[in-house]
This record gives structure tokens, sequence and C-alpha cells, in this order.
């Protein structure tokens, strides 16, 4: 069995170059798209992340060789078990994904890299602190019960982290038609964090954007209609905390107040519901937005 570095802690560098020369690029071209608070509070995201991973990282781990002695096979360290494994753990991270945006225990955690109403290499760094508290590792489990070897699987997981970081950016338009088909662009991902209504919970392949043409959830960017990027409901401050942990405060706070039968539901159904349907949800907010525009409703 090998030993396997972790490629992020490689990509790192540059990552910092990157975002330094696009913030060269948008000095003199739009200064508007970085702003310092917004800018320090994503490294800072991206910071705790790290530190979060240094005493989560081993327990989740752990969990993962745990899962693997129930295999169903052991896959051998060969060239085509990396493909393999590299290609179905995107697939994993696509479930994943779309998960977080559709369960608000998830969301809680995932809400953090969605903060932001920039939209820049900065923003990719802003990463959860607690993605070990909503179980968000569990989608990857499957891997391991198939056989692939959790080093294996972690260290698929870093490229593909390392992947997505480079298209949070405006500074890039479109990629040629066969490219912008099967893979994750920064078109497509910039749909993904957009607030329009008309692309909401859309686009959320990591690498390959064939997940999303499969699945039914992908969208394009259309050319005359600026992106707002945010949430729905924006934070309105960079208190790093605050920014944190808001949405499981929000959950906590439904839970307690919400009758006995409805309390589980504001934890398993989708960000935004409520009981008595006084709050919106992205398909509320898709729908009425579908009847002003005429289309039917989905």
């Amino acid at each position: 069995m090998p030993e396997l570095p972790n490629p992020v802690d490689y990509a790192v560098p540059a990552f910092i170059l990157l975002i330094l020369v696009e913030m060269v690029w948008a000095r003199r071209n739009a200064p508007e798209k970085y702003e310092p608070k917004d800018t320090l509070s994503s490294l800072s995201f991206g910071l705790g992340n790290s530190v979060v991973g240094l005493f989560a990282g081993g327990a989740i781990f752990a969990s993962m060789l745990w899962v693997y002695q129930f295999r169903l096979a052991t896959i051998p360290w060969t060239w085509w078990a990396w493909i393999a494994c590299f290609v179905l753990d995107d697939l994993a991270y696509y479930w994943f994904h779309r998960t977080a945006h559709r369960v608000r225990w998830f969301w809680a955690s995932h809400v953090n890299h969605h903060s932001s109403q920039h939209y820049n290499l900065s923003t990719a760094l802003r990463q959860t602190w607690t993605g070990w508290l909503a179980l968000s590792f569990i989608f990857r489990l499957p891997l391991m019960l198939v056989g692939f070897h959790p080093l294996m699987v972690a260290f698929c997981g870093g490229l593909n982290l390392i992947y997505q970081f480079w298209f949070h950016t405006e500074a890039i338009k479109r990629f040629p038609r066969w490219f912008e088909a099967v893979m994750n662009t920064p078109s497509h991902h910039r749909v993904h964090h957009a607030t329009n209504p008309r692309y909401l919970d859309s686009n959320y392949a990591g690498v390959f954007i064939i997940w999303d043409r499969m699945f039914g959830s992908f969208v394009a960017e259309v050319d005359d209609e600026p992106i707002r990027y945010g949430i729905v409901k924006q934070l309105g401050t960079f208190n790093l905390l605050y920014s944190v942990f808001h949405e499981w405060i929000g959950i906590a706070k439904d839970v307690w107040n919400a009758p006995w039968k409805h309390k589980l539901s504001y934890m398993i159904r989708e960000p935004g519901w409520s009981h008595d349907g006084s709050r919106d949800t992205s398909d509320t907010i898709k729908a009425r937005w579908r009847e002003r525009e005429g289309l039917p409703v989905e």
C-alpha cells in the first residue's frame, strides 16, 4: 500500500498565486469583483477549515477504514482503478452536493460556501467548518464498500477539490462547446452560485457536468441576465462566527419552537421549508418566476 500525500497541500501555493493574479486583473478590469472584508472572510473560512480538518480528519478516515473491512471486493492499485475511483468519487460528490442544497441539515454546513455576494477565486476557499457535524463524508462510504481503499478515495477527493478551485472566477467566460458539454467550467459554476430564480438548485457537478445533464439539474448561463451571488437571504454581515454557524442556529431555533410533529422536518426538509408555508423555498421562488415569465410550472 503506497503512502499518498494530501494533494491539496501541494496546491495551496498555486491557489494563493492565482488569487493574486486575479486581483491584479480585477483591479484593472473590474475592481468591484473584490471587496477586502469579503476576501478576508473567505480566507478565514479556508484557514478555519484546515484547522478543523486536523482534528476531525483522523476520525473521518478511521470511519472510512472501518467501513472498508466490509467491502464486497478488493480493488487493486492499478491504473484503471484510479480512473474508476476518480469518476465514481465525482459521482458521489454530485449526490452529496445535490443533497446539501435540498436537505437543510447538510445545507447548514454547505451554506458557508455560498455566503459571499462576490464570485472570485477567494470564494473557492470559503469552506465549511462543520462538515464533520453534518456527516457529509457518508456520501463517499459506498466507494469503500465497493472495494476502493480509503487512501485512494481520499486522494481522488483531494484532486476533485483542486479542480473545483479554478472555476470560481468571472475572468473566464466560455470554453469550446465540447469542453463545456463534459466538464464543469466557470460558466456552469457561476450559475450554481447564483440567486436568480432561474438558476436556483442547479449545476451540482464537481468535475464532470455530465452528471447534471444526466440527472436533469443542468441550467445554462444566460448572457443577458446578470448573475446575483450569495444566498436568498443574504447574511448582511462579515461576522465570521455568525457566518459559520448561522444556519445551525436557525435550525436549533426552529426545532425548539416547532410543534412536535414538525421538529424533524425542520432538519430534513429543504431549506426555507416551514410547517405553515410562511417562508419561501427555492421551489416556490422558481414557481413564481416561471409564472411571471409565462412558463409552465414544473
